[in-house]
């Protein structure tokens, strides 16, 4: 069974439940500045979460593109990726546990033929605050009854790992889900819940633990071994993080989320994730470029499955208009093409491919993510272009080092990173070169180096994107409205080809950026500033209304995106700045809010820069004084 197959019998499953099947959200988060990609299936959902009524209603269904970052490192062994699709349904206070787990394992079972003897669950042990959750356990055992399997539950020991159990009791590291991981760290205001995982056991007959770095341990679910497999994660999110602790939400909520190509890797039955169909033609062209197979070797494989991690990855984020740059999410696609290009050289792969890989990833995928098709060109085109420009940097890299060695005679840890840090050059070929002088890089000294312009980043990084409409702070909520009126000024001074490519808004600033090919003249900053003054001064009235794509349409709304409003049924929330009825709204865009109530409240609205954000996107930074 393909993913695409699996994805459309699982959207179906559940719109005959009574879902609402919506689509995507995009890689880059709307209106959440506390992180910089979409890395979740519930991140666009986190407003309706807390109670917001959701225009599509209480039941919903999706499959949603997820990009993280943190786990580039983690690529080459045999089930991580950046880039993945998460399966989710979704009660906004409507059903819970009782409906959901039974669905769940329907599913899984009858749907797509999993066998339930190679299904194991884990569910919270509770805390302080929070009890046991016995609840699921029960429901659990029903299902698993039902089909003749007894299963039982324990208190899970690492020491002791599976103790004969189908259902084991996690602490709230491996059992709690909210954005910010476990209930110490979550923010206030942050939804979170207790969850119950579903794992697909490979079996023993493989020898997988055997053959691990753990095998002189006990196995179990969450081993690391890698023969057990996480392919799902019923969160029943019914909490919000107060000063005081925990406060449950208004509603009881469900959020699922399922690993589209883990699923596939469970019915393959095999835990290599890069063995499911959607990587096939991908492998098969790496195999003909390096004529080399690939299971011919560890590295050979490892250097195989960056590459098609990465390439899908930087295919998808560039679709979503995320281009390779210096900084923010264009940083993350460069340095996915980079670490593609380089890992195709270990393959012994001399000409360009990445483009031609990614093309493959078009073809895949066109069908359900059309805009991969309708952006081909672009896509190609950034793909090829960071390519070539990396290739020149290893040139200038490679002649650094040459002028390094000839000065010292060596290349110490500092040097390797000076290389990497400014010419892009990455520690192994540092590594190679110096051993092919008979010389040693300290790769301790270059992590230490590593490390500190990590932590740097990372301070940049939460100094940059702290707060924001998260909190829905009454600033964060101001600059949130003034961000539309900018929007519509921008439209007016530079031409209606100007489109939102992205924001960023905290309590302090707004950061907004647009489609535009060149930088914005004094004159053109300050008509856009007067423009969004003059609005605030009138004091105009701001609210929403909800609307189908059609009269949204009709009414000349913007920020209409046809791949996510594809029916023409389907109900959006549409905000208005000013009335209709008396004389004119001034701004009319699609958007899921906050926002004031009216404009005089705004105070002076002042463009504080104006600068490149990427290949034909400006970026405007504003305040409100």
């Amino acid at each position: 069974m393909t993913i695409h197959e699996i994805r459309t019998k699982y959207l179906k499953f559940f719109e005959e439940r009574g879902h609402v099947v919506i689509p995507s959200a995009s890689l880059l988060p709307e209106n959440d500045p506390t992180t910089l990609f979409t890395g979740s299936g519930m991140q666009p959902m986190v407003p309706y979460l807390l109670g917001e009524a959701h225009p599509q209603g209480v039941r919903l269904a999706d499959s949603q593109k997820c990009f993280r970052s943190q786990d580039i490192e983690e690529v080459g062994d045999n089930r991580h990726t950046t880039f993945f699709e998460m399966l989710g349904n979704w009660s906004l206070g409507d059903y819970f546990k009782e409906e959901q787990i039974p669905w769940m394992f329907e599913f899984l079972t009858q749907t797509i033929g999993l066998d339930p003897q190679n299904l194991y669950v884990t569910v919270f042990r509770g805390n302080a605050q929070i009890s046991k959750d016995e609840e699921a356990v029960g429901i659990w055992k029903k299902v698993f009854s039902d089909v003749g399997i007894e299963a039982l539950d324990v208190d899970f020991s690492e020491r002791d790992g599976m103790q004969g159990g189908r259902i084991f009791y996690y602490d709230e590291t491996k059992n709690w889900w909210s954005r910010s991981g476990t209930p110490d760290k979550m923010p206030v205001g942050e939804p979170g819940g207790p969850d119950s995982e579903m794992f697909w056991d490979f079996g023993m007959d493989l020898g997988i633990h055997e053959r691990s770095e753990f095998k002189d341990l006990p196995c179990h679910v969450n081993c690391d071994c890698g023969r057990f497999l996480e392919i799902g994660n019923n969160v029943f999110m019914e909490y919000k993080k107060t000063e005081d602790g925990f406060e449950r939400l208004p509603q009881k909520n469900v959020d699922f989320g399922g690993g589209l190509i883990r699923i596939a890797a469970a019915l393959n039955g095999n835990p290599d994730i890069f063995a499911v169909d959607a990587f096939q033609t991908a492998k098969e062209a790496l195999e003909s470029l390096s004529s080399a197979s690939y299971e011919s070797s560890p590295e050979i494989t490892r250097s195989m499955r960056v590459i098609l991690d990465h390439v899908c990855a930087a295919t998808f984020l560039i679709g979503d208009d995320v281009f390779p740059s210096n900084k923010d999410q264009g940083y993350f696609v460069r340095r996915l093409i980079r670490r593609a290009v380089r890992f195709g050289k270990k393959l012994g792969i001399d000409t360009a491919f990445v483009s031609e890989i990614g093309s493959l990833y078009i073809r895949e995928y066109q069908k359900d993510y059309v805009h991969l098709k309708q952006k081909e060109d672009r896509i190609l085109e950034e793909l090829a272009r960071e390519e070539e420009k990396f290739s020149k940097t290893l040139l200038k890299g490679e002649r650094e080092f040459e002028k390094m060695f000839s000065q010292k005679g060596k290349i110490s840890g500092e040097d390797a990173f000076i290389l990497y840090s400014t010419y892009g050059f990455p520690i192994e070929l540092s590594e190679e070169m110096a051993e092919e002088q008979g010389q040693h890089v300290d790769r301790t000294i270059f992590m230490e180096e590593f490390r500190k312009h990590q932590d740097l980043s990372r301070s940049g990084s939460t100094q940059k994107f702290a707060g924001g409409l998260a909190d829905h702070s009454d600033a964060t909520v101001k600059l949130h409205t003034a961000t539309h009126m900018l929007h519509q000024a921008l439209r007016t001074v530079l031409g209606e080809h100007v489109e939102q490519k992205g924001s960023n808004i905290t309590s302090d600033r707004l950061r907004f950026d647009f489609s535009h090919a060149e930088k914005m003249t004094q004159e053109q900053i300050q008509a856009v500033e007067d423009l969004v003054n003059q609005q605030i001064e009138k004091d105009l009235l701001v609210h929403f209304e909800m609307l189908s794509l059609e009269q949204a349409k009709e009414r000349g709304a913007i920020g209409l995106f046809e791949d996510k409003y594809s029916e023409l049924g389907d109900q959006i929330k549409v905000y208005f700045i000013g009335d209709e009825a008396t004389g004119g709204s001034y701004s009319k865009e699609v958007c899921g809010g906050p926002h004031v109530e009216h404009t005089g409240i705004l105070g002076h609205f002042k463009i504080s820069k104006e600068e490149s954000a990427s290949s034909g996107v400006r970026r405007i930074k504003a305040v409100l004084e």
